[in-house]
């Protein structure tokens, strides 16, 4: 048993004698010291321990991330989230599935960062720099809100204007558009973030 798997199971042993009071993750650097922390900052950091009351299952309670590129995100999706209104779940549930938390992705008709703004909507709010992981959520967290309250709440409705634009959404009478992308879109992003609630 080596160094960091013998500090991984004392660590385990003695944070699991009580509930956590936050999620802890941990990563490992290049010279193999780990790093613990609360509120991970970066790449590689993988869940370690989860946060719950005494007596509540681990998959109880609010959504944790799933990976170390979604963990590197929370702080920043959890600050457009108060800022705008959107349920944190909700972004993540759209990043996941836009981008799987790649602030450098780059769709094949040009959309972009996190939450895959294409050039237009980037313009429409204020975002300057597809690329810059704040700036991209909140273009598209903005641009979410504004579908939601547009199509009524309908989160499908909105969903499918997110992927094929408002229009497309209009012109089909107010219903999801008959596209394939569109179709597999919206039930994924809707599964993601029931995943999460």
């Amino acid at each position: 048993m080596n160094r960091r798997t013998k500090l991984i199971l004392s660590l385990c042993g003695l944070l699991c004698a009580a509930p956590a009071q936050a999620d802890i993750y941990a990563r490992e650097d290049v010279e193999g010291t780990l790093h613990l922390t609360d509120t991970p900052v970066g790449d590689g950091y993988e869940l370690l321990l989860e946060a719950r009351p005494a007596g509540i299952p681990a998959n109880a309670g609010r959504p944790v991330a799933r990976s170390a590129a979604a963990a590197a995100h929370q702080q920043r999706i959890a600050r457009v989230a108060d800022r705008t209104g959107v349920e944190a779940g909700l972004l993540n549930a759209v990043v996941a599935v836009e981008s799987a938390y790649n602030p450098k992705a780059v769709s094949p008709k040009g959309a972009a960062g996190l939450m895959q703004l294409m050039p237009d909507t980037a313009r429409r709010y204020g975002v300057t720099d597809r690329f810059d992981p704040d700036q991209n959520l909140l273009g598209g967290a903005l641009y979410l809100r504004d579908l939601i309250a547009r199509f009524d709440n309908q989160l499908e409705l909105a969903l499918a204007a997110y992927n094929a634009g408002e229009g497309a959404v209009e012109r089909h009478g107010r219903r999801v558009p008959p596209f394939a992308e569109t179709r597999r879109y919206v039930p994924k992003v809707l599964d993601h973030y029931r995943s999460l609630r």
